[in-house]
């Protein structure tokens, strides 16, 4: 893995790249993925570069790709995905890929041209087809209503809807009709609108088509009706026509007469039974296409992609004056230099020049970025600390203690041994997957997030397991495995003696662990399974997680602090350890590290004899910082406690004004010590009374602390404010973040509360029934049991439970000595750029 616990060296590299092997040598960069190019042209539009041409082409032949992928989409076909990655095609070779995207493009769209107009005119044939049916239907309606009627007055008024040549004589009103076709849903306020615009002087007929239309130019199904519309005089015709126009409805030719209706009929089913023919083996021609270019479109965007982030970065390089040679800066890890000159070589021979690529080490005033190297193990985890801010160049990095802390302080909260079972069955279930699951490529926002993290659920289910085990705690039930340490036999006591008789009729009784025989010493291992059944059992386990909630905690900030440590060896600050990290952890040592010491002495100083008699510590650790011992009445847990403890807080308090005001101070005398004394050189001879070699490395120990890196000038009060905001914030945090732990005993004793009222108010409903209805309810009772216990205990007590792990990581932990100021590192790689790029 390289540097594990902090990140990687990284330095700053000068590439002379021949012109005709730039392209394959950034190629093979690419591939590797161990380079980042900074931009040589930062006043330079991007517009205005020397290869902005070329990134064009590739944009255009992108953007080709895209149209077929989209027709290939539309077409239901699958584009094929075997995991090749081919090779990065050659300069010369984009004039073939784009002459086959044309050829491509330009074919698709001819035959999205020629389908659609045969769609328009097939949809034109159907429409008209069901108007000749349809319009015909009416007329042999009205002729057969003709033919029935007998009253005059109701002869003449139905002969006026038949023309001449059905009537067989002269109407007495000639009427004139269109038809056409609308869409259905529109009838009800067309039919209005034609009312009020005509006055009721027209007559409206209309009929549903059965089958919905395909439209050729959105591509759905519409569904529509057949209309005809009589009425008299060419005025009112034009205002018909009008109204159809804005209600976009199709008019069509309907002859007159029933012989002709029939020919036309019969022509258009002739052209219609053709024409679909002719749609058929176009659909079959696209289809082909379509199905050859899904065999090779992942590759063509693979090259194309490739091309254009390869120009991409050729345009953040410098031209030589010779115009033969171009100039690119990196960053890269120190290690991988070896791999990259390898990549160089290999690219300079693939292009076939003679003149070798060159790599120059160069001397950076900017900051690295920082750059972890994960694996599919680490990659959660170092995501949760990078999450709270990219780790400063070279500090310590968190990522390795959060695989055992963040799961561990996780389960302290979720302890549940089903619980934890069923978590690590599932994450179990997805590591033994993570092959399959990843070539399936789940568009899955939130699956694929839970996968990503897949080994910390799986960390964080055995935790839980574990501390399940130690809270003797499975589905709000005890796991009796070395039976218990109390006994409840007929014994003698103080009091008199305890029958069967006094057991059976007494609701409560309590066991003094102080007569001989009750209790037997400890549990063997976690809580004694009695404690379930006990009245004060929340009274026993909130002193028991409370206690421990603190112990925990601080041996966590402790750790903390031990770390920063490491980084001010590690960057040559002095100063940072004899007025920081030394007062830092006397002060959380004499308050809190006495405090933890404190749980444990009176966990073994007090037995059950007289542990009645045992002092509170809470009421203790206030009157050490109260100096308050004057009450009489109040018992030590030792000799010497009051004066060990005043001493302690005083100790604390010295560390105070050592963080607040020594370190400004000796920081201002050594920059006038610097400014004041200085030291010239002439010839190598020493000249003046400035400081020495030694002197002078003291002085540069801490030129971050003394806000010179760049040359800026040293400001006390800026520093003096800067060090009073962090010695108030971790004296304060000492505190806050000490209470900040006693989550894990609320939230451990939220989550046993919750599954113990689940046990009881669903599951123990169906175990008190004793007969075969309750084992047939009891079926179903379980089945909601289960759904709620995933969704409330596991999801979101789950989700609870992690969210406050992190924050104690982030806030608690990580604050004591990570700063995560830095900024990350971002390869030039082809892996990255075309990641998720043809998901299904």
């Amino acid at each position: 893995m390289g540097e594990l616990f902090r990140s990687e060296e990284m330095t700053l590299a000068q590439l002379f790249l021949q012109s005709e092997a730039a392209y394959c040598c950034v190629s093979e960069l690419g591939e590797l993925g161990m380079v980042q190019f900074r931009d040589l042209n930062p006043d330079v539009n991007v517009f205005q570069r020397k290869f902005v041409n070329e990134v064009r082409r590739c944009e255009e032949m992108d953007r080709k790709l895209r149209f077929v992928e989209k027709e290939i989409r539309k077409a239901n076909i699958t584009i094929l995905d075997t995991g090749e990655n081919p090779e990065v095609p050659f300069p010369r070779d984009m004039i073939d890929l784009e002459a086959t995207f044309e050829k491509l493009e330009n074919e698709l769209k001819e035959i999205n041209i020629n389908q659609e107009a045969l769609k328009r005119n097939f949809l034109e044939l159907t429409e008209l087809k069901y108007i000749l049916r349809r319009t015909q239907q009416f007329f042999d309606e009205a002729e057969l209503h003709h033919q029935q009627m007998s009253d005059p007055d109701l002869l003449e008024e139905s002969s006026s809807l038949l023309e001449p040549s059905e009537q067989g004589r002269a109407a007495p009103l000639r009427l004139g009709f269109v038809a056409g076709v609308i869409n259905r849903e529109r009838i009800p306020t067309f039919e209005r609108m034609l009312w009020r615009v005509c006055r009721g002087n027209v007559f409206l007929r209309q009929a549903e088509i059965e089958n919905p239309l395909e439209d050729p130019v959105a591509g759905g199904q519409v569904d529509k009706s057949v209309f005809i519309i009589f009425f008299q005089g060419d005025q009112l015709k034009n205002r018909v026509k009008k109204i159809c126009e804005g209600f976009r409805a199709s008019l069509y030719p309907c002859p007159e007469t029933p012989h002709e209706r029939k020919e036309m009929l019969a022509g258009v089913n002739t052209r219609i039974d053709d024409l679909q023919m002719v749609l058929n083996q176009t659909e079959d021609h696209r289809q082909r296409v379509l199905q050859a270019a899904a065999k090779s479109i992942r590759v063509w965007f693979i090259k194309v992609r490739k091309m254009k982030a390869i120009y991409h970065t050729l345009n953040l390089c410098n031209i030589d004056v010779t115009q033969k040679c171009l100039i690119a800066e990196v960053w890269c890890p120190v290690s991988d230099l070896d791999s990259i000159q390898f990549a160089l070589r290999r690219g300079t021979e693939h292009s076939g020049s003679t003149v070798p690529s060159i790599l120059n080490r160069m001397q950076a005033s900017q900051t690295p970025p920082t750059y972890n190297k994960t694996n599919k193990f680490t990659y959660g985890f170092q995501n949760i600390v990078d999450a709270y801010g990219i780790g400063t160049y070279r500090e310590i990095n968190p990522a390795p203690y959060t695989i055992i802390t963040f799961p561990f302080l996780f389960a302290v909260m979720f302890g549940d041994f089903g619980h934890g079972v069923l978590l690590t069955l599932f994450a179990m279930w997805m590591v033994w997957r993570e092959s399959r699951i990843q070539s399936q490529k789940s568009e899955n926002e939130i699956f694929s997030t839970i996968f990503s993290g897949r080994y910390i659920i799986l960390l964080m289910g055995i935790f839980s397991v574990y501390t399940g085990l130690i809270y003797n705690d499975c589905f709000a039930k005890t796991l009796n495995m070395f039976g218990s340490a109390w006994s409840v036999r007929p014994m003698f006591d103080p009091v008199g003696n305890w029958t069967e008789k006094t057991l059976q009729g007494n609701q409560n009784l309590q066991l003094d662990p102080a007569v001989p025989n009750v209790f037997n010493g400890p549990y063997a291992f976690g809580i004694d399974p009695i404690w379930n059944i006990a009245t004060n059992k929340l009274t026993f386990l909130n002193s028991f997680k409370m206690k421990m909630s603190v112990i925990l905690g601080v041996i966590h900030m402790v750790f903390g602090v031990s770390l920063s440590l490491l980084n001010h060896i590690y960057f040559k600050k002095p100063l940072n350890i004899y007025f920081g990290f030394i007062p830092e952890i006397v002060f959380m040592l004499s308050l809190f590290g006495y405090l933890v010491i404190l749980i444990f002495y009176k966990w073994t100083a007090y037995d059950a004899s007289i542990s009645k008699d045992a002092p509170s510590l809470l009421i203790h650790f206030i009157n050490m910082f109260l100096f308050s011992y004057n009450d009489k009445t109040m018992k030590y847990l030792y000799k010497g406690q009051q004066g060990l403890q005043s001493f302690l807080v005083i100790v604390a308090l010295l560390c105070v004004p050592c963080m607040l005001v020594v370190k400004p101070l000796v920081l201002r005398h050594q920059y006038l010590r610097k400014k004041n004394l200085g030291t010239h050189n002439f010839g190598g001879i020493r000249v003046g009374n400035g400081p020495t070699e030694e002197d002078a490395e003291i002085i540069q120990h801490d030129q971050l602390d003394t806000h010179s890196e760049d040359g800026e000038e040293f400001n006390f009060g800026d520093v003096a404010v800067h060090q009073a905001i962090h010695t108030i914030e971790y004296c304060l945090g000492c505190v806050s973040n000490t209470a900040s732990y006693l989550r894990l005993w609320a939230l451990s004793l939220a989550h046993a509360q919750l599954s113990e009222v689940l046990w009881t108010m669903v599951m123990h409903i169906g175990l008190s029934i004793n007969n075969f209805g309750g084992s047939f309810l009891l079926f179903f009772i379980f089945a909601g049991f289960a759904v709620l216990t995933v969704a409330i205990l596991l999801i979101m007590e789950g989700l609870s439970a992690f969210l406050h792990a992190l924050r104690l990581h982030w806030v608690e932990f990580q604050n004591k000595f990570y700063s995560g100021s830095g900024y990350r590192f971002v390869p030039f790689s082809f892996e990255s750029i075309l990641e998720g790029r043809f998901e299904e």
